[in-house]
């Protein structure tokens, strides 16, 4: 135990700045901290850790799956992350998300997003996965079906679940422009009231 605080120690000291650089670094560090902490907050970071799907109209273009969704047979008994994200472990859930919702936030911030959004080949493989999941008995019992992957459905010209099933949730209805008016739960702003009432013009 020793023999690790003195190495922990001893890192401590060959990285720490000396000399004149002491007070600079200090003040970098607490900057990029501050950053890091704004930023964090402003983008609501910590509300994709929940599986509250009104998370997803963080980002105002998902309104119109969130309204779809919330309409759809689905809408009732699951949640964006019950279909969207792996359910075989944690890990696998949280590496997923974090890596899907990078993507999600670099297509967004560069408005490179499509009029109608449809799902990579990546997210297509973890919804089958979620269908034939939630469907086992459906699937194995009766029908005989989800016996394919994605991929493997892909490669052998098949069908995937919402090929056939095309009222589920975000199907037909998919584009920025399929739900105008829906009335979805659309994120409180992060500018404080104060700032608010000097920018609000004087009635």
């Amino acid at each position: 135990m020793n023999r690790i605080r003195d190495l922990i120690v001893d890192l401590i000291n060959y990285i720490r700045p000396r000399g004149g650089w002491k007070i600079p670094a200090i003040i970098i560090i607490a900057a990029f901290l501050g950053l890091f902490v704004y930023t964090f907050y402003i983008s609501r970071a910590y509300s994709y850790l929940s599986d509250d799907p009104a998370t997803c109209v963080n980002c105002h273009i998902m309104a119109p799956y969130y309204a779809t969704w919330l309409h759809s047979s689905h809408g009732r008994n699951t949640t964006c992350n019950d279909c969207h994200v792996p359910q075989d472990n944690i890990f696998n859930m949280y590496y997923f998300k974090a890596k899907d919702g990078l993507r999600h936030s670099a297509v967004f911030t560069l408005r490179n997003e499509p009029q109608a959004m449809q799902a990579i080949e990546a997210s297509s493989q973890v919804i089958m996965n979620n269908c034939i999941r939630c469907h086992e008995q459906l699937t194995t019992e009766f029908i005989k079906a989800g016996r394919m992957t994605f991929r493997e459905m892909k490669a052998e010209n098949g069908m995937a679940c919402w090929d056939c099933h095309r009222d589920v949730t975000h199907t037909r209805s998919r584009s920025i422009s399929s739900t105008p008016n829906a009335l979805v739960p659309l994120p409180e702003t992060n500018v404080p009231k104060w700032l608010s009432n000097i920018t609000q013009p004087k009635k």
